[in-house]
């Protein structure tokens, strides 16, 4: 199994002290079977941007969790699921917001499952894989 690790997952792996369960998580699952996707790049980055005084750290412990994580780009297939799952949240009145369902329809493109704190959010999207390794 593939695996697509959402903002939380990884802001969590950023901070001085992860959580040593989800270090187990990660250090049992195999490199190339960890992917992000640019979308969560993006919002990391604006967190630590938007951080003020303390940006430069935050931007120092963010590409130290990252060099060894491959990026998954929003591309054609993604974007083509991004519009199916917006449209199909939306018309039942339950939208995950912009970000959030990017990253679910890179993670439905590539046959990933996403590993994110905030299952509530991804559980809404059909056919969507989800795992929680922050509990």
């Amino acid at each position: 199994m593939r695996y697509l690790l959402d903002t939380d997952t990884l802001s969590a792996l950023t901070k001085p002290s992860p959580s040593p369960a989800l270090l187990m998580r990660i250090v049992s699952t195999a490199p190339e079977d960890r992917t992000t996707s640019s979308v969560t790049l993006a919002e990391l980055l604006f967190g630590a941007f938007r951080a003020g005084s303390r940006s430069a750290e935050y931007l120092s412990r963010i590409r130290g969790a990252l060099p060894a994580t491959p990026f998954v780009p929003f591309d054609d297939a993604a974007a083509e699921e991004y519009g199916r799952i917006r449209a199909y949240l939306e018309d039942r009145g339950t939208p995950i917001g912009h970000e959030d369902t990017q990253i679910a329809a890179i993670a439905l493109a590539n046959g990933l499952t996403i590993v994110t704190g905030n299952t509530r959010h991804f559980e809404r999207v059909p056919g969507l894989s989800v795992e929680n390794w922050l509990e």
